[in-house]
């Protein structure tokens, strides 16, 4: 187990470390049944002799890599670079590395990314699936899968979402608390599950409370942040303009608050369906429901670990993980309704 042939072997740091060879491999493997002091000789002794572990021959005795693959829409989309991060942060601490890809919500792309990571023996995946059944078939060696933001649907598999639906019922019914019948929504495509659902919460909280349905007022696909503009243009030059806004994501946020203040209409109500940088330094400051990316990032890797690491307990054995979010009071989302005349 070793890269060079004159280079030192790991019975050459268990010898050095004064422990047997299974003590060594134990400290190698971050097994954490191994006392702090046996741990520390044992690192002691591998920096000594400057010992490199031989990776493959490691991959082929474990059957895959130290590494895992995490595959999202985008990196560039804010919430998946916070879901990226944090699940990086958790692998790294436990001596794995991560392989990252955007699939730009392609089925045949986040296949291919899969298959690939499976034959480049990586132990894990992280997926954000474009849809639930997109895996379905796909040739992963029975690799364990934790499906992020949507619920996936693979023999074996785990997810970690939010329950968009009560959260978006919940956001909606907090505008309609406050005097507002007419909040449009801004969403991104609707056949995306928690896009899908969160339009669903909002139209149930409506109704519920008695609004009739109103099609103007819902505003769908838009995609990125370049979309809201031309949108809430068309929502304001309606001829009763609604007096509060719901975006379903924070990357169409982003495009929202600038474009409130370009209107001067920054008296209209807002909640945004995640939170972001600066959110609660604005003015008035962003209402959101928070549905920490970084939360589910790390969730999700802490799951995945639980299943590679034979000494940790698997915490939670449920197909489906709902993670903690709530509502956040800031100001933009309790603001009253102002008619304009």
């Amino acid at each position: 187990m070793h890269n060079a042939p004159d280079g030192p072997r790991l019975k050459d740091v268990a010898k050095l470390a004064n422990v047997s060879i299974k003590t060594a491999s134990r400290v190698l493997n971050n097994n954490q049944n191994v006392a702090p002091t046996t741990r520390e000789a044992v690192q002691a002794a591998m920096r000594q002799l400057k010992y490199t572990p031989d990776q493959a021959a490691r991959s082929l005795r474990a059957g895959h890599d130290s590494s895992v693959g995490v595959i999202v829409d985008s990196i560039g989309d804010i919430f998946f670079a916070g879901l990226v991060a944090a699940a990086e942060q958790v692998f790294g601490q436990s001596g794995f590395q991560t392989l990252i890809a955007s699939t730009n919500r392609r089925t045949t792309r986040e296949r291919e990314i899969a298959e690939s990571f499976a034959l480049r023996r990586c132990a894990g995946l992280i997926v954000a699936p474009t849809e639930s059944n997109s895996l379905r078939g796909a040739r992963l060696r029975n690799i364990p899968t934790i499906f992020v933001d949507r619920i996936g649907n693979l023999a074996g598999s785990q997810s970690v979402v939010a329950d968009d639906y009560n959260l978006a019922k919940t956001a909606t019914e907090h505008l309609i608390a406050h005097g507002h019948k007419r909040t449009a929504i801004i969403a991104d495509i609707p056949f995306i599950e928690p896009t899908h659902n969160r339009l669903t919460g909002y139209r149930t909280a409506r109704g519920e409370a008695g609004i009739p349905a109103d099609a103007d007022l819902i505003k769908t696909n838009c995609v990125d942040t370049p979309d809201v503009l031309p949108v809430l243009e068309k929502l304001l030059t309606l001829p009763t303009p609604p007096t509060a806004i719901f975006a379903t994501n924070s990357r169409l946020s982003l495009g929202v608050i600038p474009a409130l203040h370009q209107f001067a209409r920054t008296d209209i109500a807002f909640i945004s369906f995640g939170d972001f940088a600066m959110a609660n330094s604005l003015s008035p400051a962003i209402t959101v429901v928070d549905h920490s990316s970084g939360r589910i990032g790390s969730q999700a890797a802490e799951m995945l670990l639980d299943r590679l690491i034979p000494e940790r307990v698997q915490k939670t054995k449920n197909d489906v993980v709902y993670t903690r979010a709530h509502l956040i009071e800031r100001g933009s989302g309790e603001l009253r309704p102002i008619v304009r005349l």
